[in-house]
């Protein structure tokens, strides 16, 4: 019986080892064309180069990725404590530090709820974000005393949504790689505000 059991473990790691093999490349390629179609879509739709990236960490460890391209600079940024889990977006700027565009590429959010936050903060939604500038206001919901209305029922999400956001901002006027990219940002407009970090019982 042990030996079995053993065998049967055995071919099933395998398998296992051999199906994730498989499925590595084709995840990896989507995640790629996902990416790159994210970084058109929040700089204007037009066909963005990258030519250049840089990688950051923002205050709790989370990388922050730098796309410049030739279109403008996007970065990634991940908030961790979504309702569901992480929560990753990629953001658009442009030359003043403003919020051209967004796309949230990764989330576990619940379907109905906080998954609107693909749409909710889009222009011309009840919590548009686009024209926003985070580095003249830090961006935080309404019930916190911000200018933003959070997703209905779901202010978890809304919350990590905008830290990513801020997240993004603050990377991009740091990094070495916004530098090169001539931002027009001013100083007063680079200043990082602390993020604080707000619970919430209701999502």
């Amino acid at each position: 019986m042990a030996l079995v059991l053993t065998l049967i473990a055995v071919l099933a790691a395998g398998v296992l080892a051999y199906v994730n093999q498989v499925t590595k490349g084709p995840i990896e390629a989507n995640k790629q064309k996902t990416l790159a179609e994210g970084i058109n879509s929040v700089l204007g739709g037009a066909q963005a180069d990258v030519q250049k990236t840089d990688t950051l960490k923002d205050a709790n460890e989370n990388d922050v990725v730098i796309y410049v391209t030739n279109q403008g600079v996007a970065v990634k940024a991940t908030d961790p404590n979504g309702f569901g889990g992480p929560l990753t977006v990629l953001v658009g700027f442009d030359e003043a530090g403003t919020i051209k565009g967004y796309t949230v590429l990764e989330h576990a959010e619940t379907p109905g709820l906080g998954a609107k936050a693909s749409f909710w903060f889009q222009e011309g939604q009840k919590g548009n974000i686009i024209g926003l500038n985070p580095g003249e206001k830090e961006l935080t919901v309404s019930k916190d005393g911000g200018q933003v209305d959070a997703i209905t029922a779901s202010t978890i999400t809304s919350r990590a949504f905008l830290r990513a956001v801020n997240s993004a901002f603050h990377a991009y006027v740091s990094a070495p790689a916004s530098a090169d990219a001539e931002s027009g940002a001013t100083a007063q407009q680079h200043a990082a505000t602390p993020q604080t970090e707000v619970t919430d019982t209701i999502n």
